[in-house]
């Protein structure tokens, strides 16, 4: 009783002096140091997250290292199962505004197995449909015959893997080196950025199907349409990244990731599916009386 004896002669001496209870919870300022949040920004900042949100999660999704020469290592790459697969791809057809396709299905668990397949399936859809626009283009001709262009498919696969690697590769160096420039850039990995353009190229699979209609309409209609889809993904996941960046260089940036990704869409229609139609020269008859007779089409 001594020790609450000495406290009551402290309140008397010190009526304003503050007291604490052992049953009460002390409370602790939240972000008394932190820095004020612009207005408008906060959506924004729960949309890309905070330093230590990031570093929770990547220590919290943090797989042992093996050495590069093991099939360990590349194992890693490959770690998926079905529905984590089919949730990116729903979410690359259906983009939702406002969301970043990162940090909701890539950033827990970033992998190569839905990009490659999405490529390679990519490239063998190109390459057949491809020719069967054209024999459908040419069928009933007397003077045409029908031969497979095996070689479509090495173009098709050296441009659509070259495309979903040296892109996102160019693009990283870029982060990279503007975030040494500015802090407050957001920097993907490598990994992350292959598998947004990877499973962003989904969308052409069934638009190339549907280029086999031999209507110039429908096929423009059809790739703008994958255009518009694909194209807002890559603009949703990266302009946050560049958007506290110089704004000129950030618009630039994204319109050329906009650029390219056009150009690799009309650059395929225009050369697998609306190839200028070859002049078949006409075949020589020869007639019974030493004359040749040359027939018109």
């Amino acid at each position: 009783f001594a020790e609450f004896d000495d406290a009551a002669n402290l309140l008397a001496a010190n009526p304003d002096a503050t007291t604490i209870s052992i049953d009460e919870p002390v409370e602790i300022p939240k972000n008394q140091h932190g820095r004020l949040q612009e207005p408008g920004r906060e959506e924004d900042d729960e949309l890309l997250g905070t330093d230590d949100s990031d570093k929770t999660e990547l220590l919290a999704g943090q797989k042992k290292s093996a050495p590069f020469w093991t099939f360990e290592y590349y194992q890693t790459f490959f770690d998926v199962d079905t529905y984590q697969v089919l949730d990116r791809i729903k979410g690359s057809v259906f983009p939702v505004p406002g969301k970043n396709f990162v940090r909701l299905y890539i950033r827990s668990n970033p992998d190569l197995y839905g990009p490659f397949w999405i490529c390679a399936t990519l490239v063998f859809t190109i390459a057949v449909s491809g020719n069967l626009s054209n024999f459908f283009i040419h069928l009933g001709r007397p003077t045409y015959h029908y031969v497979p262009q095996f070689r479509k498919v090495s173009i098709a696969a050296t441009t659509i893997y070259a495309y979903a690697w040296l892109v996102p590769l160019a693009l990283w160096g870029f982060l990279m080196w503007r975030n040494s420039k500015v802090m407050n850039i957001v920097s993907y990995s490598f990994l992350e950025i292959v598998c947004v353009y990877g499973y962003s190229l989904f969308i052409y699979i069934p638009t190339a199907i549907l280029w086999i209609i031999p209507q110039k309409v429908v096929r423009w209609v059809l790739v703008m349409f994958s255009l518009c889809l694909s194209g807002s993904v890559l603009v949703m996941t990266f302009w946050p990244a560049v958007r506290d960046d110089n704004r000129r260089i950030a618009v630039a940036t994204v319109g050329t990731i906009v650029l390219l990704h056009a150009l690799l869409s009309v650059g395929c229609l225009a050369y697998f599916f609306d190839a200028p139609e070859l002049d078949f020269p006409a075949p020589i008859i020869p007639a019974h009386n030493g004359t040749t007779v040359v027939t018109k089409s």
